[in-house]
């Protein structure tokens, strides 16, 4: 009995001492935000199944990283060592609870340990305190990493489309490959079966049967005798009484010779014989030189001299044929390539830079060539106003654009444009004297443009305002917002985005207004880059 219980007490501490888990901590006092590691080890024997929770939180404790299980192997036992990264945000002491782990699906626990989260002192004498910043977005070429991914799918995908059709292209010029005599036929394709080397990688019965083929397809074309349908006894019969009808000598040792490797063919193919290596060579040998035999032995008919320049006129004709069917073929694959090539150069761009963009830089867009041509730097007018364009402007009569009424109250203006509001994109500055001295009011101003605008076929005019001030603290007013302009000729309208400047001068008025098609984003580009080169000469300078 003694012996008995001496067992089962060592059986019973053997099982809790391979449930035990040991509890460490790399430190017991952290900074706030700080990471430290909670690390859980156990031994127990290989056949043992350990599962170790998978925790967001432990108590208090937000757990940030839940590191990779390592094992050690010691003799007949293993050592499972799991670590996880805790935090916490606020200050104060925390307690990490007892944790289970399941052992052979009994759950063991871990011990609570009690850690303390102080807070980061700040000097406010000695380092300076600033405001919070704006978020700004980083700049990464990455930002869009599915773009890149899907453009090398894109390309694996159509290269590899590229490259089957190119294979399929060769297998069937070779295979369609034309032979000028059956002989020339059954020769170069013995010669390409001994290139695969089939019977050397075991594939007896596969090489006899290509072999047999070859015999067969000659003699069915060069005898015309279907041998290809025949079985063997068939085919030596249909062959010897061939030979007395067309005149051909053959010794008796020649159709001894193909009859005997046909046979042998036979009982590889439905018998799973297996040939010695120099059996093989040898019927391959024997195959050959009756093919051979045969070819010699068919007689030859001497055609007469017009059937002779016939045939031979015929031949250059069939040439020539064949030349013209190979140069349209070199054609189509020129084109194809290019249109492959095409399509992956196209494919890129479309996924890295957008379908909108291949279609401007293919097509082209006033405002992109516009934007990325060579910009000028003028003056116009008086008081004189200097911008920054993609075009030099081209002075317009005002009397021609203006309505008489409004004329009437100008002494003097001049009027600089490029383009048509209609269509594309529009730009026009203009500078303009009073008569009569005037408060010039900007707001009434820009409500009198519209009113000319809207007369000129804008509808659904939407109008926003805002002060505007140049680099060198000129103030004006800017007016911006969208509108339809309808073309008199056509009927049709097209959405439109603007902006308009406005300043006075003494008794003078300056005005610079850019029109282009909603959403382009190039013609806001170029707006952009205008109204920020604006610089005002002062009226009398």
């Amino acid at each position: 009995m003694k012996k008995i219980a001496f067992i089962v007490f060592y059986l019973l501490s053997t099982a809790l001492f391979a449930q035990k888990v040991t509890t460490a901590i790399d430190t017991t006092r952290i900074k706030i935000g700080a990471e430290f590691k909670l690390t859980l080890k156990t031994s127990v024997d290989t056949s043992a199944r350990v599962v170790f929770p998978n925790l967001k939180n432990m108590g208090a404790l937000e757990v940030i990283r839940s590191y990779p299980i390592d094992t050690i192997r010691n003799n007949d036992r293993y050592e499972l060592i799991k670590k996880y990264g805790l935090t916490q945000f606020d200050s104060g002491k925390y307690t990490i609870p007892r944790v289970s782990i399941l052992i052979n699906k009994k759950p063991v626990f871990t011990d609570s340990i009690l850690v303390e989260v102080a807070n980061v002192k700040v000097d406010t004498l000695q380092q300076k305190m600033y405001d919070i910043k704006d978020i700004v977005a980083a700049e990464s070429h990455w930002g869009n990493w599915w773009k890149y991914l899907l453009a090398i799918i894109l390309l694996a995908g159509l290269g590899a489309l590229g490259y089957w059709y190119f294979k399929k292209r060769q297998k069937k010029d070779s295979a369609e490959e034309v032979y000028k005599t059956p002989i020339e036929k059954a020769t170069s394709l013995l010669t390409i079966l001994e290139k695969k080397e089939l019977w050397q990688q075991g594939e007896i019965k596969e090489y006899y049967s290509q072999l047999t083929d070859i015999a067969r397809n000659y003699i069915e074309e060069a005898i015309e005798i279907p041998a290809m349908e025949s079985t063997t006894s068939e085919l030596i019969s249909a062959l010897k009484a061939a030979s007395v009808k067309k005149k051909m000598t053959l010794s008796q040792e020649t159709i001894e010779n193909l009859e005997r490797v046909l046979k042998q063919a036979d009982l590889v193919k439905f018998a799973k014989s297996k040939p010695m290596d120099f059996e093989i060579t040898e019927d391959r040998n024997k195959i050959q030189k009756a093919i051979l035999t045969l070819d010699k032995a068919i007689p030859v008919e001497v055609p007469e001299d017009e059937d002779l320049l016939l045939n031979e006129a015929q031949r250059q004709h069939q040439m020539q044929l064949q030349l013209k069917k190979k140069k349209a073929k070199q054609i189509r694959t020129a084109i194809l390539s290019a249109l492959l090539l095409l399509v992956l150069v196209t494919g890129f761009f479309v996924v890295t830079r957008g379908f909108g963009y291949v279609i401007d830089t293919v097509f082209g867009r006033e405002t992109k060539e516009l934007l990325e041509g060579e910009w000028v730097k003028s003056e116009y007018g008086n008081p004189g106003i200097l911008i920054e364009t993609p075009q030099v402007l081209k002075r317009v009569e005002a009397e021609k654009v203006l309505p008489k009424n409004t004329m009437a109250l100008i002494k003097e203006m001049q009027l600089f444009q490029y383009g048509d509001m209609m269509n594309g994109f529009y730009i026009m500055v203009s500078t303009s004297q009073f008569k009569q001295p005037t408060d010039i009011d900007l707001a009434k101003a820009m409500e009198g443009n519209l009113k000319i605008i809207e007369a000129q076929g804008g509808q659904n005019i939407i109008v926003k305002q805002e002060d505007f001030q140049t680099e060198r603290g000129v103030q004006g007013l800017k007016g911006y917002g969208t509108m339809s302009m309808l073309n008199p000729l056509t009927k049709s309208s097209e959405k439109v985005y603007y902006e308009i400047l406005y300043f006075k001068q003494n008794q003078g008025l300056q005005q610079i207004m850019i029109v282009f098609p909603e959403g382009d984003q190039y013609g806001s580009a170029i707006a952009e880059r205008m109204l920020q080169s604006v610089e005002l000469r002062q009226a009398g300078n």
